[in-house]
């Protein structure tokens, strides 16, 4: 059987994998994250380097589906339990911290040559740190119960809090368009945005504790209805004009105070990990290595703002809030990265024409430099 006989769709995804595995392989024995090894396999097989034939639309459908598993985890997850505890240094670092960040990075952007919104949108992605690396990090370095510690992971839930919010707003403006009546769009945005919270709050209350209670028999039936509401609540976002990324982080929230949230995120996880795979190596893809000549002297610069000021300026708000030089510094480490949220913002902001893929490059870069680094 010759290789030109074989389902080119099935074949080119079954290859992908292949060279991905590798590259992950790679990438532990570099002791950097899996995500690093995924981003080079897309610029390895992408249209700069190998040129390889991939099905792009089974790669962006696979890739979103790993996005909206990635946001309904985070929201399966959410423990707000935790940030009520911590109280007022997780609110204040963490928002402090986003408009601190934004605020600089902004200026930053544009003193660099970037566009108005291109700033707007590098500046806000400068902000989100990885919550699933710095949790991991802290937990293999046994610091996820020290101060310093819950510390970081309030402020991360605040920012994953944050960029939700940044998202349903940025799907909102997308459809409406800059043209619309703002009275009218915010109105809109609002009545819709009741109406589904109102909905999901009802089934949490009447109808999705008793469904689960009668599907508990079997686990696996319990994951299959978990991933169908994801999909089911994310389509329904869509549908009143939010991202589908927003309607899998509600369908999260709305599990997650179930007696079954544990176990259903530690059968969810490894599915997340493996269509965030197709995202990462998608960025990859897009990445065009001619304009690194251009992009990389504003990579370093945006980077070495993350990695510098980023963590001075949760020190600083750690510092005023009366906490040790030492707890702030400690806290204030675990944000001198950008996260796989900075992506899917920028992937956002192409999806609805506010940004072209050179910006998302750009902040692709930032990501690898700054990741590989810490």
């Amino acid at each position: 059987m010759s290789l030109t006989s074989l389902d080119p769709i099935f074949s080119g995804i079954a290859l992908l994998l292949l060279v991905a595995a590798g590259m992950g392989a790679l990438s532990l024995w570099l002791r950097q994250p899996l995500v690093l090894g995924y981003i080079f396999v897309g610029i390895l097989v992408g249209p700069s380097m190998l040129g390889w034939v991939i099905p792009r639309d089974q790669i962006d459908l696979l890739a979103r589906m790993g996005i909206a598993m990635l946001l309904f985890v985070v929201g399966l997850k959410l423990d707000l339990h935790l940030i009520r505890t911590l109280g007022p240094v997780a609110l204040a670092t963490g928002l402090g911290q986003v408009l601190f960040t934004s605020i600089i990075g902004y200026f930053l952007a544009w003193a660099l040559g970037l566009t108005p919104v291109a700033a707007v949108y590098v500046a806000v992605a400068l902000t989100f740190s990885s919550t699933i690396i710095i949790v991991k990090l802290l937990s293999d370095k046994r610091e996820i119960d020290m101060l310093h510690g819950r510390i970081a992971v309030g402020f991360l839930i605040v920012q994953d809090i944050v960029v939700i919010l940044v998202m349903i707003a940025l799907s909102a403006h997308g459809m409406t368009g800059a043209s619309t009546d703002l009275v009218r769009t915010l109105l809109l945005l609002v009545v819709k945005g009741g109406g589904l919270l109102a909905g999901i709050a009802l089934l949490m209350r009447f109808v999705l504790p008793r469904l689960l209670h009668h599907l508990a028999r079997s686990l696996e039936l319990i994951v299959l209805f978990s991933v169908a509401w994801a999909v089911f609540l994310a389509i329904l976002a869509d549908s009143l004009g939010f991202s589908k990324e927003v309607g899998a982080f509600l369908a999260g929230i709305s599990l997650a105070s179930t007696r079954y949230r544990e176990a259903i995120g530690a059968r969810l996880i490894s599915l997340r990990d493996f269509l965030l795979l197709f995202f990462f190596v998608d960025m990859g893809a897009q990445l065009e290595m001619g304009a690194l000549g251009v992009q990389i002297g504003p990579a370093l610069a945006l980077s070495l703002f993350v990695l510098i000021g980023n963590p001075l300026i949760v020190m600083i708000i750690m510092g005023v809030m009366g906490y040790r030089r030492r707890t702030g510094f400690l806290a204030g480490l675990t944000v001198a990265q950008i996260s796989e949220f900075s992506l899917i913002l920028g992937a956002l902001g192409v999806r609805i024409g506010h940004i072209g893929n050179e910006i998302l490059g750009l902040i692709t870069l930032v990501v690898l430099i700054t990741i590989g680094l810490t």
